[in-house]
C-alpha cells in the first residue's frame, strides 16, 4: 500500500513539474489550482514542504522567461 501511494505522489509531482513548465502558471498555487481541476487525489500532501513548492515555482518563472 505504502509503495502505490508513494507512486500516486511521485506521478502527481512529475505532472505538476509538466505543468509549471508549459509557462501558463504564474507559481505553485496556479499549478496546484489546475492540478485540483484535473482531479487528482492527494494533492496537499504531494505538494507538502517548501522543495516540491520551490521546485514547481522555479520552473513556472524559467518557463515563462523564454
Amino acid at each position: 500500500m505504502i509503495r502505490s501511494d508513494n507512486n500516486g505522489l511521485q506521478a502527481l509531482r512529475a505532472r505538476a513539474y509538466t505543468l509549471a513548465e508549459t509557462g501558463q502558471f504564474a507559481n505553485a498555487h496556479a499549478v496546484e489550482q489546475a492540478l485540483v481541476a484535473e482531479g487528482w487525489p492527494n494533492i496537499h500532501r504531494a505538494l507538502d514542504g517548501d522543495y516540491a513548492r520551490k521546485a514547481i515555482s522555479e520552473r513556472c518563472l524559467s518557463a515563462q522567461a523564454h
